[in-house]
């Protein structure tokens, strides 16, 4: 490795170390932001053709603001909070979509906060210099979008995932994959069991400046139709992102995988990381 690219090497490594919920990001690097910090971040999503299979709705969908909280609680665990409000601009209805006749609204455009993400992350294993970062990371997603907004499906999903992530020079390179458990929102005692995935890089081209993209999603792996809202989705990003000090700013443009996702879409926004307090 020659110098430069061992300076990048170490900038890559420190980074995904203080900006481990690396936005603009789904993947997630197993490297927790460290025992006593904060890191808040926030931002714009656009979203072009958005689609809810459960309501029928179709539309422009703007999330404004997006927000994540990640608290450090130890050298090796990292609690996270993320959440948001979305606004949709609606261009076609779907009436024979399952839960259609409890949509309640009637303009052109819905409003609703999107689902809450409640997240623990544990680093297991340490990069070393022949082997990788590992990590696993547990979530909840919450139901309190409401159904009537046709945003939401009032049901709650469990997620786990193996996080996996190595620096080779200047490319940092993370690996997901795991399960979830995803509710029926039209019959509660059903559930479709799907997998997850996620591969990104992060490649550094200056001191403060990087180059990241990611395949990202989950597939279903019933032998029939998974039930509304449990469907294959995935999205192809490519972007970038400015560092000076403890604070990031990001942006990228996104693709959707399936027809049920966005055809395109963008974000934007940044991440700081602070220290909060000393753990005894």
């Amino acid at each position: 490795m020659n110098r430069i690219a061992a300076i990048f090497a170490v900038i890559v490594a420190c980074s995904s170390s203080a900006f481990a919920q690396q936005r603009p990001l789904l993947t997630e690097d197993p490297e927790p932001i460290g025992a006593g910090r904060v890191l808040i971040e926030g931002g714009v999503n656009g979203e072009h053709d958005m689609t809810y299979p459960v309501s029928g709705l179709k539309g422009n969908l703007w999330r404004v603001p997006t927000i994540g909280v990640s608290v450090g609680i130890s050298s090796i665990a990292e609690l996270q909070i993320d959440g948001g409000y979305d606004y949709l601009t609606i261009t076609s209805r779907n009436p024979n979509a399952p839960l259609a006749s409890l949509v309640t609204v009637t303009g052109d455009a819905a409003h609703d906060w999107e689902d809450t993400v409640v997240a623990t992350k544990i680093r297991v294993i340490s990069e070393g210099n022949s082997r990788p970062a590992i990590g696993i990371r547990f979530a909840t997603k919450l139901g309190n979008a409401s159904v009537s907004s046709g945003m939401g499906s009032h049901t709650t999903d469990f997620y786990g995932s193996i996080l996996i992530a190595k620096t080779v020079e200047s490319i940092r390179v993370v690996g997901n994959i795991g399960g979830a458990t995803l509710a029926d929102p039209t019959a509660g005692y059903r559930q479709n069991d799907v997998l997850t995935y996620g591969l990104s890089f992060a490649r550094a081209l200056t001191q403060a400046t990087e180059v990241v993209g990611e395949a990202y999603g989950r597939a279903s792996v019933r032998s029939g139709e998974p039930f509304p809202g449990t469907e294959s989705r995935g999205i192809l990003k490519l972007g970038g992102r400015y560092t000076h000090g403890a604070l990031r700013l990001d942006a990228a443009v996104y693709f959707g995988l399936t027809t049920i996702d966005p055809t395109i879409g963008f974000t934007t926004g940044f991440t700081y990381v602070f220290n909060a307090f000393t753990l005894p």
